[in-house]
């Protein structure tokens, strides 16, 4: 496979992914994670360098496998969730996909940017969320599957609730 089509690959991935929070299409989007999958969204820890160690430090968000994000899909879904009901309508662009390392290999790093547009439905509010995104992506007989996703929020001091579908 070409580096062109590495990168066409990867990017569609990430564009569906997009597509199917906004769409709330979680069971579609669950599926584009690997069993062992890690979603982290990292804490700044000053204004210029961000927590390192997820397990040990503090965390806008951590969830270590699959399984976790398919319990909080399971509480967005049911509307038990007070803070994320009813949920907020979204709109992601994705955009700077680059393929930074393992062309040829069954593992790759994806960079991104993400912009997410927010629209608060109770309070009647929009917000917008803007993050680095780094995805690496591993090959499961001929797809590429999300192993490991990691949003460095840039604009971190916000007036909304952050969840896997609002960034």
């Amino acid at each position: 496979m070409t580096e062109t089509e590495t990168l066409q690959m990867a990017a569609e991935l990430l564009y569906r992914e997009a597509h199917f929070l906004d769409e709330r299409r979680w069971d579609d989007w669950l599926s584009l994670y690997h069993e062992q999958a890690e979603f982290w969204v990292p804490a700044w820890r000053d204004e210029d360098r961000v927590t390192e160690d997820p397990e040990n430090e503090i965390a806008l968000i951590y969830i270590s496998s699959r399984v976790q994000l398919e319990e909080r899909v399971s509480r967005g879904r049911s509307g038990r969730s007070a803070a994320s009901s009813p949920l907020p309508r979204t709109a992601h662009a994705v955009s700077n996909v680059m393929v930074t390392t393992g062309a040829d290999d069954d593992m790759l790093t994806v960079r991104s940017i993400t912009t997410t547009h927010i629209f608060d439905v109770k309070r009647r509010e929009q917000h917008i969320l803007f993050a680095r995104c780094e995805h690496g992506l591993v090959r499961v007989d001929g797809d590429l599957r999300i192993l490991r996703k990691k949003l460095v929020l840039l604009n971190d001091y916000i007036q909304t609730v952050i969840d896997f579908y609002s960034i």
